[in-house]
This record gives C-alpha cells, structure tokens and sequence, in this order.
C-alpha cells in the first residue's frame, strides 16, 4: 500500500503544479485613432447627402437606397456565393484544428485484443519405440506441442501540461478560430460591397444607354434637316458629312455600353452562383440608379477598430503568435506524463476472467530535451519573428482601415461638388443645343455652332451619369471601409460555445 500511496502524492504535486503556463500572455496592442475623422471637414453646407459623426447603421446599408432590386441581390449573394462557403468551411476547418488541439488536454486510452496460436516439435529419439505400458518403441513419431494465448487490455496515457504547452496551443487554435470567423465577416463585407457595386454600375450603363441613344435621335434629326438643307441649297456638303459624322460617333458608343451592360448582369449572376445569363431578364429592363441619402452617419474612429473585420482577424492572428511563442517556450521544459495499462492473458478464453489472469502496470515518466543541436531554440526565435510580423500586420491594417475610411469620406464629398457643376452643365449645355438649332434653323448661324453644341452636350449628359454612378460607389467604398455588411450581435453558427 506504500507505493500505491508515493503514487498518489506524486500524482498530486504534478497535478497542483500544472496552474502555470510557459511564455508571454497576449495584450491587446495599445493603437492611437484620432478624434474625429478628417474626412468630415471636405462637406460644405450646401451638399446634398452629407456624412455626421453619428451611430452609425452599418449592418444592412444596402437597405438606406431604397431599391427593392439591389436589396434582394445583396441577401441571395450573402447566402449562395461561393467565396461564402469557401470562408465557411475554413471556419469549420480551424473549428476541427482547435478540436484536436483540446484533445491533448485529456488522457488517451487504446484498447487491444489478440489471439495466437503456436507449436513446437520436440526432436525425435532415434530408434525409441514405446509399448503398450508406455515406453517409447524405436520409429515413434514425437507429438507436437502446441500453445494458445488469449490477450486483452486498455493502455492509458496522460502527458501533464506542467508547463502549458498544450494549453498555450488550444490558445492559439482558438485565436485561429476567431480568425477564420473574422476573415468569413471580411468576406461578408466585400462581397456585400462587390455586388453594390456592380448592380450600380449596371444602372449606370443603362442610364448611359439611355442618354446615348436620345442624343442619337436628335443628332439624326438635326442631321436630317441638314441634309434638306443642303438639297434645297441653303447649306453645303460639309454640314451635313460633320451632321452625320457627330451620329455615327454617338451611335459608335451604344455597342460597347450594351456589352458593359450583359457584362455587369453576367457578374452579378455569378455573385449570386448561378450560371452568367440567369439575371438576364430580370436585370436587363432598364432603371434608375439608386439615390443617396440626406445623412450618412459613420460613427468614430476609435468604433473602427472594432468594426472592421480585417482589423480584427490582424488582432486574433497577433494572439495566435504570442501563444505559440509560449508553446515553444514550453519546450525547453521536461514532460511529464502517466502512463498505466490493464490486461487479461490466458491460454484459454474461458478463463480470461480469472483474477490470477489479471495484469496490471502503471507510474509517472518524464522525459527532457538534453541536446537538438539548437532545434528548440531556433524554433523559439521563429516563433517571435512570426510574432513582429503579426504585429507589424496589425498596425498596418489599422493604419490602412484610417486610410480608407477618410480617402472614402472625401472622394464621396468632391463626387457631389462634381456632380453640381456637372448638373449646371448639362442645364446650360440643353439651352445651347436650342438656341444654336434655331439660329440654324432660320439661317442666323453656321452649323458649326450646332455641331459643337451637341457634341458638348453628349459628353455633359454621359460625364452626369457616370458622376451620379460614382457617387454611388463612394457611397458604397465608405460603407465598406466602415466595416458594414454583418451583425455584431448575430453569433455565427460556426463558432464554439464557451
């Protein structure tokens, strides 16, 4: 009973010396953000759509366009796109990475069973015989000696995470799930952003369409009464070649916004993981692009950090480093295991259960490292160097989230001092296109004064539509950059529970 009890004891002190983990625990890196974004101060009184520093409603900001089309785009995507489940099953893989690494907390047992038969041949006594009383007669055939054995048994092991090794391993593996699930949301947003985008760029095409092909009409017509013009005398032949050369340049760019067009649909097809011409019809009837809102609040720049998804994973993939420092820390350490089995052996199986068949072992081991020429060592300093380098990812994914924010919040604020002046060019460029025609008309001015008109007023229209389109997109890049397209609140269904 004496050793039974030493192995207890050891078994205790092992056991109340495993509270310590080897390495360094992982501290949030200290990030400075300014006050307020610097963006803010490019918007003037007088813009029609303007950013505030208010809370800010990033979860669903497809909705604030109010366009029933864009919106069930966005929700179809979130749900079939490929890059979506791809993102998922990376989630579910370092969901299973972290699995195994929780295992090695835990004891195994393994399990046997065998059975096996063997013989021998005694050597044969030359010229023995054996006779009816039962000695051996010369030319006797020796008997065989055979030999069965029957085995069954549990082998236990527990390798005791003294110095935390294992734990600073499912540490970092639960880094690493967090990671995957930040990574899934950064996958969320974009896609979200990359469908917006799209679906606005292929308004845009439409409405070009439609510009292009009304100025076309007027050019065919103004180049229509040139040519009456001309036949009834009252204008020359190079009238009405520049009249009809203006159309055929303006009917030159309806082909290839038709391309950008079926092209856009083919995009948003695929983000949707259907084959290219499945949003064909419902997606070709032209419509309006989608309006802006009168407030667009962005929060703070300390709320950044927390929001963006790509700053997040940074963050989890900094823990992930700091913890496998400590996994290699724990290696110049000795290990300390308990190993015991239990096992029945006899020759016959009828009598496994015999207590006198029973065979039993078990005790405490340590193993330690004494000599890898420099393995561990080098490991640990491979360890820190992945460490820096997560850092330094996660200061610069900070800094890049500022960027982005700010660089949206302007370009979305000169997108509207554009578009006003380009509306006032077009308003100015229609009464030009009048009054050059009627002076035409009754013979006050040349054709040159038309053909420059129209001209300018094609390219006002087209430069309009293409401001109003990139409007949009800023709107859309600044909600991107703002980190909006998934729910705080919404625990994915692929993460562990505590």
């Amino acid at each position: 009973m004496l050793h039974i009890r030493k192995y207890i004891v050891v078994c205790v002190l092992l056991l109340t010396a495993a509270g310590c983990a080897a390495g360094p625990d992982f501290k949030k890196p200290a990030t400075k953000t300014p006050a307020a974004w610097s963006g803010l101060d490019t918007f003037g009184p007088l813009q029609t759509s303007t950013a505030v520093p208010g809370p800010a409603a990033l979860a669903a900001w497809w909705s604030i366009f109010n366009d029933p089309a864009l919106t069930g785009l966005v929700e179809k995507a979130l749900a079939a796109n490929l890059d979506m489940k791809i993102a998922e099953a990376r989630v579910r893989q370092a969901r299973a990475a972290w699995g195994t690494a929780f295992a090695g907390l835990w004891p195994s047992v393994n399990s046997s069973a065998s059975y096996t038969r063997s013989h021998e041949s005694p050597p044969s006594t030359a010229g023995a015989t054996t006779g009816s009383s039962g000695t051996e007669t010369a030319g006797s055939k020796p008997h065989e000696i055979r030999t069965d054995l029957f085995q069954a048994g549990l082998d236990a092991a527990w390798e005791l995470d003294i110095f935390g090794g294992t734990r600073r391993s499912v540490e970092a593996a639960d880094a690493d799930l967090q990671a995957a699930e930040e990574n899934r949301r950064a996958v969320l947003v974009s896609l979200a952003a990359e469908v917006g985008t799209t679906y606005i760029s292929l308004r845009g095409y439409q409405q070009q369409l439609v510009i292009a092909r009304k100025n076309l009409a007027s050019q065919l017509h103004s180049a229509g009464i040139t040519r009456k013009r001309y036949e009834a005398g009252f204008a020359n032949a190079l009238d009405t070649a520049n009249a009809e050369a203006l159309a055929a340049s303006t009917q030159s760019q309806i082909p290839l916004l038709e391309s950008a067009e079926r092209q856009a649909i083919y995009s948003l097809s695929v983000l949707l993981a259907r084959e290219p011409a499945a949003l064909q019809l419902e997606l070709a009837p032209e419509a309006p692009l989608p309006q802006v809102p009168q407030q667009v609040a962005v929060g703070v720049p300390s709320e950044l950090l927390r929001r963006r998804p790509d700053v997040r994973s940074a963050e989890a993939q900094l823990h992930a480093a700091t913890a496998r420092v400590g996994v290699a820390v724990a290696e110049f350490f000795p290990k300390f295991s308990l190993v015991g089995s239990f096992g029945l052996r006899a020759n016959e199986w009828q009598t496994l259960g015999n207590r006198d068949n029973h065979v039993w072992s078990g005790g405490p081991g340590v193993t330690w490292n004494i000599f890898d020429a420099g393995r561990t060592i080098s490991n640990l300093k491979l360890q820190k160097a992945v460490q820096d380098e997560t850092l330094a990812a996660y200061e610069k994914a900070v800094l890049a989230a500022l960027k982005d924010v700010d660089s949206a919040l302007v370009a979305y604020a000169k997108e509207q001092e554009h578009l006003t002046a380009l509306t006032s060019a077009v308003t100015n460029g229609r009464k030009a296109v009048d009054l050059s025609m009627q002076l035409y008309t009754v013979g006050r001015s040349d054709y040159l004064s038309v053909l420059i008109s129209q001209r300018a007023l094609f390219a006002y229209e087209d430069a309009w539509v293409q401001s109003s389109r990139n409007l949009d997109v800023n709107l859309v890049a600044l909600y991107k950059a703002l980190g909006g397209g998934w729910e705080e609140n919404k625990p994915s269904q692929y993460m562990l529970e505590p």
